[in-house]
């Protein structure tokens, strides 16, 4: 699953591509992808057709970002959220694109029918635009794309009511996460993968942090004292920031916007290294498990 840097680098690509485009129509093949957010949803006809009328005619006047969910916003207040979850992927063509067979702009996992077919059999969601065409693919069908005709009906649903804050917000300081830690029962990796203290961070920035901070990922999360906490915040907000930068980590099969795999990876420090030597201490890292994750870690420098 993408995390923060992967999803931010996503939505600047398609704000760049989309932005006052109309929606001329809209063909769902899979209902299940608008009907819900959960693992098991149960298909809704009206909701389907209720996307396909609400948006058409509407136009992209911005694409923000919440956590990992991508939030595009439509002319009069309309709204719709996605979140590719395991292996959901945007493909935007333009239609000279198309005439001249030229280079596809897609964002999130690659598929590889997606590189030379749209669309194809993993196309659920189709938008035509004015200047070309929005496809949502998705091999696993985990994501979701979500319509809501208002501000206010969005809001009512609280779509984000258990998330905590974005690592580069205001909110996010190093009072609030020592206060938000010192009562937490769980191990501080899995705390941190949650969602309910800051948002984005999985796997890869989640050991990647802890190592910067040398805490280890097994440690419970009220055991942290206030000086490990802030170096941990101070770890989370270095390597949040400098991945956005350089466009995001290219694992397992993600991919950016432009066609590019981000670049972080070659400064992973700890993620995915196990059998490698630690480059503080040289001693071989460490894996375990932790909240259903592959951890690797440094028991000589992380306490």
């Amino acid at each position: 699953m993408p995390e923060l840097p992967e999803v931010e680098n996503l939505r600047i690509g398609l704000e760049k591509n989309i932005l006052n485009q109309k929606i001329l129509s809209v063909e769902i093949r899979k209902p299940k992808l608008v009907s819900g957010k959960g693992t098991l949803r149960k298909i809704s006809i009206k909701k389907k057709a209720e996307f396909i009328a609400g948006v058409i005619g509407e136009k992209f006047v911005a694409v923000e970002r919440r956590a990992k969910n991508l939030v595009f916003k439509l002319t009069h207040e309309k709204i719709i959220i996605a979140h590719l979850k395991m292996s959901g992927q945007f493909a935007y063509s333009p239609f000279e694109a198309l005439a001249k067979k030229g280079k596809l702009i897609i964002g999130g996992h690659p598929i590889e029918l997606s590189e030379t077919e749209l669309p194809n059999k993993h196309s659920h969601i189709i938008f035509k635009l004015s200047d070309g065409f929005l496809y949502y693919n998705d091999t696993r069908m985990f994501g979701y794309v979500l319509y809501y005709p208002n501000t206010k009906t969005f809001q009512a649903e609280n779509h984000f009511a258990t998330y905590g804050a974005e690592p580069l917000s205001t909110k996010f300081t190093p009072e609030y996460f020592f206060d938000s830690l010192k009562n937490k029962k769980g191990k501080i990796k899995a705390v941190l993968m949650d969602q309910k203290i800051v948002t984005g961070l999985g796997n890869i920035y989640a050991d990647e942090s802890l190592f910067e901070a040398k805490i280890r990922p097994d440690r419970q999360a009220m055991s942290i004292s206030k000086k490990e906490s802030g170096q941990l915040h101070k770890a989370i907000i270095r390597i949040i920031k400098r991945a956005i930068k350089v466009g995001g980590s290219s694992v397992a099969t993600y991919r950016l916007i432009d066609n590019t795999r981000g670049n972080y990876a070659r400064e992973h420090k700890v993620y995915g290294k196990y059998g490698e030597k630690c480059p503080n201490c040289k001693k071989l890292f460490t894996k375990t498990i932790v909240g259903g994750r592959t951890t690797i870690f440094c028991e000589n420098c992380q306490k």
